[in-house]
């Protein structure tokens, strides 16, 4: 594990309560686990991230993105939804396809739509020439996916 996934794994486990987490898994009806922190506190803590590792790059992101994904914790894959928010001027139509990914494993709304609305589509939007070209016929394909999130995910890129 990179030392800045570390931090915020073990931050978020700091900030988790057992009472939140068992309502957030029942509320949410998802297999996921539950640390129990809250979304300002997940917020927080990538901000924190970003003080305490400052520099990070372009490849640095997206890789801790991944790094946060790859382990089935509801509040470790909110991170990674806000970390690529929070970096989503750097993003291009190349991170598409890991986007994709996380939106067909999200299996929530409450994951899966904020990757579409406040990460796809703005990286999308400011595209133009051939890398907008290849993310609107991703955003096409998508749209014909049998997989039900990343039909929901294209809805909400494209306002359809």
């Amino acid at each position: 594990m990179s030392a800045a996934c570390d931090f915020v794994d073990t931050t978020l486990r700091n900030e988790g309560d057992e009472y939140r987490a068992h309502a957030e898994k029942t509320r949410l009806g998802s297999d996921l686990g539950f640390y129990g922190a809250t979304v300002g506190a997940v917020r927080g803590t990538i901000r924190d991230a970003a003080r305490r590792y400052p520099g990070l790059t372009h490849d640095d992101i997206t890789a801790l993105s991944s790094e946060l994904w790859t382990v089935p914790v509801f509040e470790r894959r909110l991170a990674a939804v806000v970390l690529l928010q929070s970096n989503v001027g750097r993003l291009t139509n190349t991170d598409l396809t890991r986007i994709e990914g996380f939106v067909r494993d999200a299996r929530l709304a409450a994951l899966a739509d904020p990757l579409a609305r406040d990460v796809t589509r703005p990286v999308v939007g400011r595209l133009t020439g051939i890398p907008r070209s290849r993310a609107d016929a991703a955003i096409e394909r998508w749209a014909r996916d049998p997989d039900p999130w990343l039909r929901r995910a294209a809805g909400l890129v494209t306002g359809a």
